[in-house]
């Protein structure tokens, strides 16, 4: 079912079309499939989907999102982790015969959801708290990718970006990474 859902966001962002900006200012729109290190799960691989909106141009600057999630199960806890990763970008990108090379910051936060299941507690009567607990939290975040998009048919191209990410969760530094396979648009 998650691949399905995948698939159908990425044939929708890829359709999407978007409008000159201003003075003819071009713009990039790219989205696909999403995969890391949850943000604060301590293991496991979180997969989803991601979007961006970028201006093009030697020096860029854009917004990205992506959701993905994560489960793990111990002996005691079945582990449901959620990531909305929402980013302001900047970046440094060079124009190379059909593709472009980019350097890209995104600066933001990392809105998780993390829901624990008591293995086999249903079975034992455990209801409430004792069952399942539930915790949202809002952590500060950024990323440095080296992305690739190389155009494919006309305006349409295929995009490849990751590298290292960080966030803080209780003050202290967790360090991953996060990496994208997609579709690309140029306007």
């Amino acid at each position: 079912m998650r691949f399905v859902a995948c698939l159908a966001g990425i044939l929708a962002i890829g359709g999407a079309r978007v409008g000159r900006a201003d003075e003819g200012e071009r713009v990039v729109v790219d989205g696909g499939l999403v995969m890391g290190l949850p943000a604060a799960l301590p293991t496991g691989l979180a997969v989803g989907v991601g979007a961006g909106v970028q201006t093009a141009g030697p020096l860029a600057w854009g917004v990205r999102a992506s959701w993905s999630a994560a489960s793990e199960s111990t002996l005691t806890w079945d582990v449901r982790h959620d990531d909305l990763r929402l980013r302001l970008t900047g970046a440094v990108q060079h124009d190379v015969g059909r593709g472009t090379l980019a350097l890209r910051l995104g600066v933001g936060g990392n809105w998780v959801h993390e829901t624990r299941t008591r293995e086999q507690g249903d079975r034992a009567g455990l209801t409430g708290d004792e069952l399942r607990t539930t915790a949202w939290s809002l952590l500060p975040a950024a990323d440095v990718e080296v992305a690739v998009v190389v155009r494919v048919i006309g305006d349409f191209a295929l995009a490849v970006s990751g590298g290292p990410s960080i966030d803080l969760l209780d003050g202290t530094p967790h360090v991953g990474w996060i990496g994208s396979l997609g579709v690309a648009w140029h306007d």
